[in-house]
């Protein structure tokens, strides 16, 4: 599908109202729990009306403005597009990082309001703030006693027409046609290059980064997705990673350009009869491989759980995805009979009428790719960052613009190069972007900025840390393959370098691993430390006759480390000899972003690993590897 190049966020908005106006543009559940939509007239009116507010309050432009929200939601949507067309520079936050964190991030980038979704939000906000001299209020979008709802902030003036959705602010004599004319004014003065946000990195080496991007970034990555990803006017689409990641607010900004239905929610109620898969049924989300891997988990554990012929169908139906590919798909009798008894179930569990999944933020093991477009249900992996807004590659949806094991061809106007420059292996190197989606730097560092970027053949090109090869596709097309993070390459103390990354890919596509750290930087030999996925142990402890109480106590059991193993002795040789795990220690978990006592995590909220902050845990048992 294409779509026309937009110079600022604010125009794809007004181009889908006028092109697509939906009687349901969002929708989210309500407190009832029923889903509840807004039109797209709706939608605007909310978008202008804090508009107005903003500019009422006299907020010059330029004024930063935080939003976090526990789950994706159309007021997150609507203060963001609110804040573009009023000059306001946005500040989207993780709900789940820490409080250090918020203050780093609120002190650096001097925000001055906040707005939320989840009230225990409110207390980090206002902590936050509090060390902020810049910080003034928090708005809430729920109504609690005693909080600034967020409604308070539209205009309140004299009006035509009766407003009954919410209660305004302070009385005054201004009309809507002079707030309006400021509105159009500062619209009016917004340029592609001015900057509209600024998203703060994960942090997976250390403090986070501002990411300041444009207008522009964000609409040449609108105008890229566009034409890779299978979506069209009317069609209805899932929102479910957080809006604060560059991945989703991207692809919120094409669903609105592009007249689809979005409905916002959370990852704690997908699956199952009463689950939004199933009141949605959508047909297209993007994800991350970890959610992938989740629901893979379920359809086999769900196989595991069959008995006589259904038990022997299922696993002879999961068998036959061991060679699929994207341009030779399952054909003939038996594919047909697998999909009637086997994967039409999965269609159903998904909506029954899925067009796409895009997955990006993390590699996705080969498996999860295989089996679910196998079955049907067309997963592409994509690849980006947020410093480039964030799309450089997507597998497009049609079999002749994918290649499994790769990321994609590079999109609409995005150049890629690779330097060969360093300890890789022929034909690898770091990769190289250039493009109009590209990032201006990071927000008062300009160190950090001169470090990734570089000048060649006239051109600026920012180096993404990530190591990766060209690979001839279908049609002769180059398509990227990553291989590893520069940063995370290791090098024996025998000085060979390892990638951990296609490593730890292959053993979490083993049933039993739910994480793995590959470690062997300046030692002698490579280790790993693995995490087994709980489920799936306790049913192979239970199978053999073993008693489980905790995952503690059953890695303790010789048995149990025998069997993981046998995992690494069978995966061992598809690796060089440098590459083998020779020693492993297995934990209990569970990995996560956030623990329940407020300590850092080791994923980050998109699930990539703290590599820091496992080598920090677990260093008596890493220095045990090497004894």
């Amino acid at each position: 599908m294409e779509a026309p190049l937009f110079k600022r966020t604010f125009d794809a908005l007004d181009y889908a109202t006028a092109n697509y106006p939906l009687d349901q543009c969002v929708g989210q559940r309500g407190a009832s729990g029923e889903w509840e939509w807004l039109s797209s007239a709706e939608f605007v009116e909310y978008v202008n009306d804090l508009a107005r507010g903003i500019v009422q309050m006299g907020l010059p432009v330029g004024t930063k403005i935080a939003i976090a929200a526990y789950k994706n939601r159309w007021e997150w949507m609507a203060v963001d597009m609110a804040c573009a067309q009023t000059g306001m520079i946005s500040i989207p936050v993780y709900p789940t990082i820490s409080s250090d964190d918020y203050r780093f991030i609120f002190g650096q980038s001097e925000v001055a309001y906040g707005f939320i979704g989840g009230q225990d939000l409110f207390e980090k906000f206002e902590a936050a703030g509090a060390d902020t001299p810049s910080y003034v209020q928090t708005y809430v979008f729920d109504k609690v006693a005693g909080r600034n709802h967020w409604s308070n902030v539209f205009a309140k003036v004299p009006r035509e027409r009766e407003d009954p959705r919410a209660e305004h602010g302070a009385d005054n004599s201004e009309s809507y046609d002079s707030l309006d004319a400021e509105i159009k004014r500062r619209r009016e003065a917004t340029k592609g290059d001015d900057l509209m946000t600024i998203i703060y990195t994960s942090g997976t080496t250390g403090k986070p980064k501002g990411v300041m991007l444009s207008h522009t970034n964000l609409c040449a990555s609108i105008a890229a997705a566009t034409e890779r990803l299978p979506v069209d006017a009317g069609d209805t689409v899932l929102s479910f990673l957080p809006l604060c990641h560059i991945f989703e607010r991207s692809a919120s900004m094409v669903y609105l350009a592009n007249g689809c239905r979005i409905a916002l929610t959370g990852t704690d109620n997908l699956g199952g009869p009463d689950g939004d898969l199933q009141a949605i049924k959508p047909h297209f989300f993007t994800t991350v491989p970890r959610l992938l891997e989740k629901v893979y988990e379920k359809i086999y554990a769900k196989g595991e759980a069959l008995t006589g012929i259904k038990k022997k169908l299922f696993f002879w139906a999961l068998a036959k995805t061991d060679n699929y590919d994207y341009q030779h798909p399952l054909s003939g009798f038996g594919a047909s009979i697998a999909d009637k008894l086997i994967f039409s179930k999965w269609r159903e569990a998904l909506g029954g009428r899925m067009k796409g999944i895009v997955t990006g933020a993390a590699p996705c093991p080969h498996n999860i790719l295989r089996v679910f477009s196998a079955a049907g249900i067309p997963v592409r992996e994509a690849y980006g960052l947020t410093e480039t807004s964030p799309g450089l590659t997507i597998n497009e949806p049609n079999d002749t613009g994918a290649l499994l094991g790769t990321v994609g061809p590079a999109v609409l106007d995005v150049e890629l190069y690779i330097d060969t420059s360093g300890p890789y292996r022929e034909g690898e190197g770091e990769v190289l972007a250039h493009g109009p989606n590209v990032m201006q730097g990071y927000y008062k560092r300009p160190d950090a900025t001169a470090e990734v970027f570089t000048e060649m053949n006239g051109k600026r090109w920012f180096r993404t840390g990530d190591i990766g090869m060209f690979v001839k596709g279908p049609g002769g097309r180059d398509f990227l393959k990553i291989t590893d993070r520069k940063k995370e390459l290791l090098k024996t103390s025998g000085g060979k370098y390892v990638a951990p990354a296609p490593i730890e890919s292959k053993f979490k596509e083993e049933f039993l691993v739910e994480q793995i750290m590959v470690i062997g930087d300046s030692r002698k030999f490579v280790s790993a430390i693995i995490v087994p996925a709980g489920e799936a142990l306790e049913k192979w402890c239970i199978d053999n006759g073993m008693a489980f109480s905790t995952i503690d106590d059953a890695i303790q059991e010789d048995a149990v480390v025998a069997m993981y193993s046998e995992i690494v002795d069978r995966l061992n040789p598809q690796f060089s000899h440098i590459e083998q795990i020779k020693k492993f220690q297995l934990v209990a978990g569970p990995w996560d972003v956030t623990h329940p006592d407020g300590t850092e995590g080791e994923l980050t909220p998109t699930m990539k690993l703290k590599r820091r902050v496992v080598r920090n845990r677990y260093a008596d048992l890493i220095d045990n590897l090497y004894v």
